[in-house]
């Protein structure tokens, strides 16, 4: 089981993300993180399977300061807040940036969101361990993104796996066929095509459009990066797609909830 190379700057990002996961190792080992888990009272689990599965445009809309391609999103920057008015706004589910150093993210906002917003928590983060998995769980995470570009299948299989036991299914995120016939091969049952290449931030919606046919029905689609009209969606929610990720659309705007209304068709308020 390995993390795989790519020679761009997802390596760069992985690599410093390794470090800051072997800290929090030593400061919390993984029988202990366990133990909080498993003997203490963690929140309910929501089902974000199930929230995407519904009837009509299911938007996983997504709360982030910063990102590597654009640099600060949002100045004034408060999750918990962003999340309330995205989750009031018709949002199926919130993903929660908890990356520090390149999304100037943190797992607390994770934990601020939680409990303010009704609808599942996506942690979006580079997880290639299993104890990553574990902490997210006891931040309150109802389920987790795994990047194939960065794990092999088995470790892919072994992280899937994994989340499943706690609950949690997670969101496989694929940008070419051969990703996509990884993570289908380790089992994802919800897969995201990022039409956002990680290793140099180019955006393509074609990218959805040419992998939505190799996804198989019974599996949930979900296409991630470069959304910005209900236009858009409603092309892609036609391809095939069942549930749709957005975030920097949604950051840059003045008001986010209306921003959202907007991309799901709804008159804002």
């Amino acid at each position: 089981m390995a993390i795989e190379t790519t020679g761009t700057i997802l390596d760069k990002i992985v690599a410093a993300r390794r470090v800051t996961v072997e800290h929090r190792k030593r400061v919390l080992p993984l029988v202990a993180l366990r133990m909080a888990v498993e003997k203490g009272k963690p929140l309910p689990v929501r089902d974000f399977a199930a929230a995407l599965g519904r009837p009509g445009v299911s938007v996983i809309a997504e709360v982030k300061k910063a990102s590597p391609s654009r640099g600060l999103l949002r100045a004034d920057y408060v999750p918990d807040w962003l999340a309330q008015r995205l989750d009031l706004s018709g949002a199926s589910a919130i993903s929660v940036l908890t990356e520090e150093e390149f999304f100037q993210g943190a797992l607390e906002h994770l934990r601020l969101v939680r409990p303010v917003t009704s609808v599942p928590l996506l942690r979006k983060d580079f997880v290639f361990d299993p104890w990553q998995v574990w902490e997210s769980r006891a931040a309150g995470a109802d389920s987790f993104l795994l990047i194939a570009a960065i794990l092999d299948e088995a470790l892919l299989a072994e992280l899937i796996s994994l989340g499943r036991t706690l609950g949690m299914e997670p969101l496989v995120e694929v940008h070419t066929r051969a990703e996509l016939d990884r993570a289908l091969a380790a089992g994802a049952m919800i897969v995201g095509v990022n039409n956002r290449d990680l290793r140099d931030f180019s955006v393509r919606l074609e990218t959805s459009i040419e992998l939505i046919e190799a996804i198989p029905e019974d599996r949930i689609a979900v296409t991630e990066s470069g959304l910005r009209s209900s236009v858009e969606i409603a092309r892609l929610a036609e391809a095939g797609f069942d549930a749709f990720l957005v975030g920097e659309q949604l950051m840059v705007a003045e008001d986010p909830g209306a921003a959202l209304r907007a991309l799901l068709g709804r008159e804002a308020n």
